[in-house]
Parts: structure tokens; C-alpha cells; sequence
């Protein structure tokens, strides 16, 4: 089974419709720690972007700096689970993508390691 650690940044308005979304299209891969589900950690910061020339912004002005509340978000992401049902990481990422209000989602993936 491969583990990993999806991290993303959110608008804080958007954030639990996000991860709700996520925990619902996977229950048994986001979010799964165990016989726990709905796992996450969240911790509140502030992002800034410039949108560029062409860019469609959801949230501020192209060629102005943009300052906003956002929240990152923690989630461990399982590409299989008991009974041999699979998930790619990637279709996470896709499913991330399209519901996440933002143009473009700034993401990281790790992956764990058992020890």
C-alpha cells in the first residue's frame, strides 16, 4: 500500500466544502487513518499571489497583490486499501482540482514511509 501526505491551501470560506467533497469521493483513501475517517489537520495563515496577464482569478485583481486568509490542509491519501480496491493519488489530485475554487491549486505531495 502506498501512503502519502497531500497538503493544500484554501480559502478559508471553501475549505470544508473541499475536504468534504474529498472524504466523500474517497472514503476510504482520504482521510483514512485507521478505523478513523474525515482526518485531517488544518492550520490558518495568510497566502499572497499576483494574478499575471491572462490569468482568471476567483479571488482578486490581475496585476495586483492579493492577500488572503487561507487554510492548509493535511490529509493522508491511501492509493489502496483492504479488499484490493485502488485509487491513484493522481485521481485525488484531479478531483482537488475541480473542486477547489481556485485557478490554479497550490498542492505538495509526500510520500510515507512505514516504519
Amino acid at each position: 500500500m502506498s501512503r502519502f501526505k497531500l497538503v493544500f491551501f484554501s480559502p478559508v470560506p471553501s475549505t470544508q466544502r473541499v475536504l468534504q467533497h474529498l472524504f466523500a469521493t474517497f472514503p476510504r483513501h482520504v482521510g483514512r487513518i485507521g478505523l478513523y475517517g474525515g482526518c485531517a489537520f488544518v492550520t490558518r495563515g495568510t497566502g499572497q499571489f499576483m494574478p499575471l496577464e491572462g490569468a482568471s482569478p476567483a479571488i482578486g485583481t490581475v496585476g495586483a497583490q492579493e492577500y488572503v486568509e487561507e487554510d492548509r490542509v493535511e490529509v493522508v491519501v491511501s492509493e489502496t486499501y483492504e479488499g484490493g480496491e485502488r485509487v491513484e493519488m493522481r485521481c485525488v489530485l484531479d478531483v482537488l482540482k475541480k473542486v477547489h475554487p481556485y485557478e490554479e491549486v497550490a498542492y505538495d505531495v509526500y510520500r510515507l514511509e512505514d516504519f
